[in-house]
């Protein structure tokens, strides 16, 4: 295979990953026009259209989806390969693609960016802020950071914190108006804060727990959103209660007097955050020493 050809196809498969010419652009350090061209090209060598575009989205043809996955395993193998060849020199470089969960990528990654960045400075790290749980094989991901019991299969994973506890909570101004629940079947009568799952579009069943008895219930409420930042400001705005992980943020305002816990005695635990990776590939030494640095063994 002669370079241009091998960049055509990295071109490709860059749009499909990122389902935008520009986003791909901008990962190849191309302009849009020279991507366009390049796809293009490839089309016109192969004689098939690979990718449908229209003027908001871009996706592969049935012919381009075959292609696509056709090439990847061998793109993974070529970035083994490189990676195991630059390790060889005692330097770690490369890109690193992580997608995560925007509380893991606040909680656990961003305190350790600089210290991974001095220790490794050849390494790219492309982390990719993703809470509707993506096909991390089908976007050429190196790893993924997932609730443990939302894991794909055919992953080897590693535990990065420990099980995280479910809190319901709400502000004071909230509960002045409306009574404090003594019981889920209580939640009925109260506006509760909703959160969708990004991936199904499903909206999340709150699951309680005492004395072995577990309890799953649909609550509704004025609001519905995807994103953490927004279900808890909307508690600590008063409108409704809320059921979520004891996160920095929501403990931090329980312990200002923001926020107040409800249900105490109710909430369960669910599995900590983990990294996975695929079985079927070793990890390369860039994710290696990513998972050090997450883990704290790098100090």
């Amino acid at each position: 295979m002669r370079g241009s050809e091998f960049a055509e196809l990295k071109a490709f498969a860059a749009v499909v990953e990122r389902a935008s010419f520009a986003r791909a652009a901008d990962h190849l350090g191309l302009s849009a026009s020279a991507l366009s061209q390049t796809i293009r090209q490839l089309e016109t060598r192969l004689g098939v259209r690979l990718l449908n575009r229209t003027t908001r989205s871009v996706a592969p043809t049935s012919a381009g989806a075959r292609l696509y996955d056709r090439i990847t395993p061998v793109m993974w193998e070529m970035d083994a390969a490189i990676a195991e060849a630059v390790e060889a020199t005692g330097r770690l470089a490369g890109t690193l693609r992580i997608n995560t969960l925007a509380m893991a990528a606040r909680n656990v990654i961003a305190p350790r960016l600089g210290r991974f960045h001095r220790a490794h400075p050849r390494v790219v790290l492309d982390i990719a802020i993703d809470d509707g749980l993506s096909d991390i094989v089908a976007g050429r991901f190196d790893a993924g950071i997932r609730v443990g019991q939302r894991l794909e299969k055919d992953m080897i994973a590693v535990r990065l914190t420990p099980d995280v506890k479910m809190i319901a909570v709400a502000s004071s101004e909230y509960l002045a108006h409306h009574g404090e629940p003594k019981s889920p079947a209580d939640l009925h009568r109260h506006a509760c804060i909703n959160w969708r799952f990004s991936g199904s579009g499903a909206i999340h069943r709150w699951e309680f727990e005492k004395g072995g008895k577990k309890i799953e219930i649909s609550v509704e409420g004025s609001l519905i959103a995807n994103h953490q930042e927004i279900v808890v400001e909307a508690a600590l705005q008063g409108l409704g209660i809320l059921y979520a992980y004891d996160l920095d943020r929501v403990h931090d305002a329980i312990g200002r007097g923001q926020l107040k816990r409800v249900l105490a005695d109710w909430s369960t635990t669910l599995p900590g955050l983990f990294l996975y990776y695929p079985s079927r590939r070793l990890p390369q030494p860039a994710l290696r020493a990513f998972i050090d640095c997450l883990l704290d063994r790098d100090i």
